[in-house]
């Protein structure tokens, strides 16, 4: 079955706030990825390289914080909406069938796709207005 982690959402201080849980759940980062970090085919934020485009912190055996701040292309963030729901599939078709059925009825925002860090990914908010962000990472990549 696949994990469910809490992923949250920032306006430019996500650096701040992992350094902030780190320092209360302990641990260290497993992933760290800066918008500057990214290849040239996608958007950067001219005016923020330095800001976190993936963070996370393993809080558990089974749970993972992770995080990014949110890019100024995508809609804003505000109180309330600035946390998703990431699912961690175990294989591709688990992946796929879970983003089919999940986002049916809503909003696909970043459709699921092999991306460029390896996994397969995708955004969605689904028809209750629930942000989710889907990924399986084979060890095939």
């Amino acid at each position: 079955m696949a994990l469910i982690n809490p992923y949250l959402n920032f306006d430019g201080n996500c650096e701040e706030a992992f350094i902030f849980y780190r320092s209360v759940f302990g641990g260290e980062f497993t992933g760290l990825l800066r918008y500057k970090d990214v290849p040239d085919s996608l958007p950067v934020p001219e005016e923020s390289p330095e800001r976190i485009m993936y963070i996370s912190l393993p809080i558990s055996d089974e749970t993972v914080l992770m995080g990014s701040d949110r890019p100024e292309y995508c809609h804003p963030t505000s109180k309330g909406d600035n946390f998703s729901i990431a699912i961690q599939g175990n294989s591709e078709e688990e992946t796929k069938d879970l983003f089919k059925a999940l986002s049916a009825g809503g909003e696909v925002r970043v459709p699921l796709e092999k991306a460029f860090w390896g996994s397969f990914f995708g955004m969605f908010v689904d028809k209750f207005g629930i942000q989710w962000v889907i990924n399986y990472q084979s060890k095939h990549f």
